[in-house]
């Protein structure tokens, strides 16, 4: 039996340990770390699961793991409480909407719409943050959290695969 046979469809792994996972790397890449005097990307690790999920099939638990994990990181980064959640929220809304045309598609195509999910979240936070800090965020800074976020579709594509291995629809 090799180490990637089909594993239970067992929703505490794919929801419970994914968002315990997403919440350890924002900690970890929200350390005050520097390399060769550059601080760590601040990547939205979120949207993998955000991506994901969608994609994978809707569930009534997503929702509020994304909600939870957007008061998260609003609290961890000191973003205005609600910031990200509803980011990710309207993100998750838009690729679930869109669930159909999703799936199938290729690798590339599937990053190219993580990006575009990506783009979503992100403009949502920019233009969220407009409104409530009445100044604009840099624009240097969001593309480069940008670059660092959509650089993590591979861990989405991973969890996506590992649900349809699990799950005896996609056999």
């Amino acid at each position: 039996m090799s180490l990637s046979a089909a594993r239970p469809l067992d929703p505490w792994r794919w929801l419970g340990l994914t968002t315990l996972q997403v919440m350890a790397l924002t900690i970890l890449f929200g350390a005050p770390l520097r390399f060769w005097g550059l601080p760590l990307p601040e990547p939205v690790f979120a949207m993998v699961p955000a991506f994901a999920w969608a994609v994978i099939r809707p569930s009534m638990i997503a929702p509020f793991a994304l909600l939870a994990l957007g008061l998260f990181m609003d609290l961890l980064w000191g973003s205005p409480l609600g910031l990200w959640a509803l980011s990710l929220l309207v993100a998750y809304g838009a690729v679930l909407s869109g669930r159909n045309m999703l799936v199938g598609q290729s690798r590339p195509m599937m990053w190219a719409w993580f990006a575009a999910a990506c783009a979503v979240a992100e403009l949502a936070g920019f233009l969220f943050t407009r409104l409530d800090a009445r100044a604009s965020p840099s624009l240097i800074g969001l593309f480069w959290q940008f670059l660092a976020t959509i650089l993590l579709y591979p861990f989405a594509h991973r969890l996506i695969d590992r649900f349809e291995d699990a799950d005896v629809r996609f056999r």
